[in-house]
């Protein structure tokens, strides 16, 4: 019994899921760009990858940021950090379901964020603006990036999402889940590391597989 908790234990460490532009399994990647800079020494995701992760509307999903007007780049960066760790990261296997959908065969739910980086994340885009709470779906594709949906009104951040749980659980329908658990603790995923100290989100997947 033991070696067959070992079995499903391992199958959660070092993956990568089976969505629209991952590697099959996560290896070195030394010419990562910029902000997903931090998982070169074992990425999910290709150089090319990170470097559409910073582009503002990057052939990845022709997603427009700026779809109420030029999001703040204090802002932007939270949501370019957000792409990396979720294309680049190998350690999200404990929360990796299947999804039905066209591009991609798995997606993450309930990544138990740690407290900083949502509030960070929070605070840097409270003056952002927006039109919709779950950017996954009901946005109006016809121009092929995505537009707000008809009669939806555009909002600042803080006025959509009144909280930081709110935004970090509402926005990617439940792939992340607000925690009380501090960066460093081994308990909660971080977007933001030292990648000099090693990367943290390792043990914390060991710790819940």
């Amino acid at each position: 019994a033991a070696a067959a908790v070992m079995v499903t234990q391992d199958s959660l460490l070092n993956v990568c899921m089976d969505a629209k532009h991952h590697k099959t399994e996560p290896g070195p990647e030394g010419q990562l760009y910029g902000q997903c800079i931090l998982w070169k020494d074992n990425a999910c995701c290709t150089a090319n990858t990170s470097v559409e992760a910073h582009q503002d509307q990057s052939y990845l999903y022709n997603f427009n940021w700026d779809h109420c007007g030029a999001m703040p780049e204090k802002c932007k960066r939270h949501f370019i950090q957000d792409m990396c760790l979720y294309e680049c990261s190998p350690n999200l296997g404990p929360w990796i379901e299947q999804a039905d959908t066209s591009w991609r065969k798995e997606r993450i739910r309930d990544v138990p964020m740690c407290q900083e980086d949502c509030e960070q994340w929070w605070e840097d885009c409270q003056d952002a603006v927006t039109c919709k709470v779950n950017w996954h779906k009901g946005w109006n594709w016809t121009t092929g990036t995505n537009q707000c949906p008809k009669g939806a009104m555009c909002q600042k951040f803080k006025f959509v999402f009144p909280t930081a749980a709110a935004l970090c659980e509402q926005i990617w329908s439940g792939s992340y889940r607000y925690t009380s658990h501090h960066r460093g603790s081994g308990r909660c995923i971080q977007m933001w590391f030292d990648p000099t100290q090693g990367n943290p989100n390792v043990v914390v997947a060991q710790y819940y597989a």
